[in-house]
């Protein structure tokens, strides 16, 4: 396979999401080698590059300009140049314009590769203690009014564990409306300033992180990691408990046995099912 950028290609480079270590050789390769970086913060992008003596020319991307520069990046490609997509921290597309570009390109028919990097939403989740199995990554919530309401909504009876961004001056707002509608006992670590000097992991409650935040002012970014919503165990009537007691202790269980396995099933009272277990005799 040939080391350098193939024509015509768009590469989505992950940048370091606060510790330049975390740059993979790929990505350094890929920055060295292509036509054009499309940046979302040139001047930010500028202090990666001059740290990797990298010297590639660099063109402004952002949500204010992609709707006039899109169409100049494809034609760039139309032209055979090599382009490296990168956000101002982790991985473009993520929270950010690139999936414009992404799609248009596909529609010109043009090769998009991923670079892969650091990832802020990961890189909390992994490190929160909470689900990983499952998840959902809502982004930035929408600031106000009826759209933040419908979403703060949606997610109050999600069973995944859900995972936001948040900016400094906006997070005890957002803590105080997910305490409101997903109730303060909901478990949730924050993660803040990831892979930086001052890295630090707060986990408690969503009304315990209300209370912190309101004592500490909030400074830098952060990413929320919120406990999913637990399913509620269906009620079995007194007959239904029974008919399963019968059905376990007929595999060979004992009435002990029957009303441990069943009181783990349901979260009921072991003591109670097992009087159930004694009353079939009666029947």
């Amino acid at each position: 396979m040939s080391l350098e950028p193939c024509p015509g290609t768009l590469f989505l480079v992950g940048t370091p999401i606060g510790n330049l270590e975390d740059i993979t050789a790929r990505a350094i390769r890929i920055l060295q080698s292509v036509d054009l970086i499309a940046a979302e913060d040139t001047r930010h992008t500028a202090k990666l590059l001059h740290h990797f003596q990298i010297t590639t020319p660099q063109i402004s991307h952002h949500q204010h300009n992609q709707a006039q520069r899109i169409p100049e990046l494809i034609e760039r490609l139309n032209q055979g140049q090599s382009l490296a997509l990168v956000t101002d921290a982790g991985m473009p597309g993520i929270s950010d314009p690139g999936a414009a570009l992404v799609r248009s390109c596909w529609q010109a028919e043009h090769t998009v590769v991923p670079i892969p990097g650091p990832t802020a939403a990961i890189s909390a989740l992994v490190a929160s203690g909470l689900p990983t199995e499952r998840f959902v990554f809502e982004g930035f919530l929408p600031i106000k009014g009826k759209a933040r309401r419908q979403r703060l909504e949606e997610i109050q009876s999600e069973p995944r564990t859900i995972v936001l961004y948040e900016a400094p001056h906006r997070l005890l707002a957002t803590l105080m409306d997910l305490t409101t509608v997903l109730g303060g006992d909901r478990a949730t670590t924050l993660a803040r300033e990831l892979t930086k000097r001052h890295e630090e992991f707060w986990r408690g409650t969503l009304q315990g992180a209300c209370e912190y935040y309101q004592a500490i002012a909030p400074k830098g970014e952060f990413t929320l990691v919120i406990a999913g919503a637990e399913r509620e165990q269906p009620q079995l009537s007194k007959a239904a408990l029974k008919t399963e007691l019968q059905a376990l202790i007929e595999q060979g269980l004992s009435r002990s046995q029957a009303s441990r396995q069943l009181a783990h099933q349901t979260q009921l009272s072991r003591r109670e099912l097992y009087q159930l277990a004694l009353s079939l005799d009666e029947e």
